[in-house]
């Protein structure tokens, strides 16, 4: 499918836009990869490491719907990556989180369907469901925006999807690098919020690999969401430092004491596959009537029992203090 493509991923200068880039490299040969974010100075050092004849940068904002239609130009498809994910930035800062996750994916699909993009997929967070905070509000009105999108393709054969998934291991801001780096200050204990808190765990290779499968399986319209294990955030503390005493300091504003992926009341329209959950659009489709339990790779998959949650803290999948470090280990954090 990227065999002599033209792929453009918005904030691909960030931890999951990295390992795009490093995997697409490596598995297969694209025409064009587009870079397109803001910093300039991480692009200088993406540059360093990333500059295959097929890499091209371009500075560009997502707020920004004219750049976006000119870096789209000739693009087959499309990773939206890009987004303000800090909980309490958001919560500071609402009006700017709200330019870029909502605003900047409406730019992001106007552009694609100017550009007659074949595929898009907009990557979003388990913060998504239920939202507790601004960040996760935003993410769930970028979600509805990606959903509906197919619905305003007309004539285009533009097809939208969604990717949702829990903690990255590892990536930017998240809490192994946060635990790791108390350690080397000589901190004498580790902050913990809830004994009991809990979170999905996947690693930036998992994902990237979820996302390059989902290309194939999408019909557009569909969330896709991952079955990946939880972690207890003690087990995580010990597994990074067993020696370390824990400091209890509470939830903070817009934390969860678990994360939801797939909620109880989208059980009506949530599939069960093999390894994965899709959960279909809430509206209908004028231009088609797709079977959404049967995708385009063949996979079929069943309807959830009425009332079924995918949530962090009923995950049937635990990963205990040893499975975190091989899973650290392996996401080489």
């Amino acid at each position: 499918m990227f065999n002599d493509a033209s792929i453009l991923i918005t904030g691909g200068t960030g931890s999951f836009g990295k390992k795009y880039i490093e995997t697409l490299l490596k598995k297969y040969k694209p025409k064009r990869l587009i870079i397109y974010s803001r910093d300039e100075l991480k692009q200088y050092e993406m540059q360093q490491k990333y500059n295959a004849s097929c890499m091209r940068y371009f500075i560009g904002d997502v707020r920004d719907a004219e750049r976006l239609t000119q870096a789209m130009n000739g693009v087959d498809y499309v990773i939206h990556a890009a987004a303000l994910k800090q909980v309490p930035a958001a919560e500071y800062n609402p009006m700017e989180c709200i330019k870029t996750n909502i605003h900047g994916a409406e730019n992001v699909i106007k552009a694609s369907l100017a550009a007659n993009v074949k595929k898009i997929i907009a990557l979003s967070t388990d913060k998504a469901a239920n939202p507790v905070n601004l960040y996760g509000a935003t993410k769930l009105a970028s979600d509805k925006l990606f959903v509906a999108a197919n619905n305003v393709s007309g004539r285009h054969e533009t097809r939208f999807s969604v990717v949702r998934y829990g903690n990255v291991v590892g990536s930017r801001g998240s809490v192994v690098p946060f635990f790791k780096q108390r350690v080397a200050d000589g901190a004498d204990s580790l902050p913990i919020t809830d004994k009991d808190m809990t979170r999905f765990w996947i690693t930036l290779q998992q994902g990237v690999d979820f996302v390059l499968t989902n290309f194939e399986r999408m019909q557009g319209g569909e969330i896709f969401v991952p079955k990946i294990p939880s972690v207890l955030i003690t087990d995580v503390a010990k597994a990074i430092a067993p020696d370390l005493p824990h400091e209890h300091v509470g939830i903070r504003p817009g934390e969860k004491l678990h994360e939801t992926m797939c909620p109880r009341d989208d059980s009506h329209i949530t599939l069960e596959f093999d390894d994965h959950f899709v959960i279909k659009p809430t509206i209908h489709f004028f231009s088609s009537n797709v079977d959404f339990s049967k995708n385009m790779i063949g996979e079929t998959g069943k309807p959830v029992a009425q009332g079924f949650r995918y949530n962090s803290g009923n995950n049937p999948h635990f990963l205990n203090v040893d499975e975190i470090n091989a899973m650290n280990s392996d996401a080489d954090v």
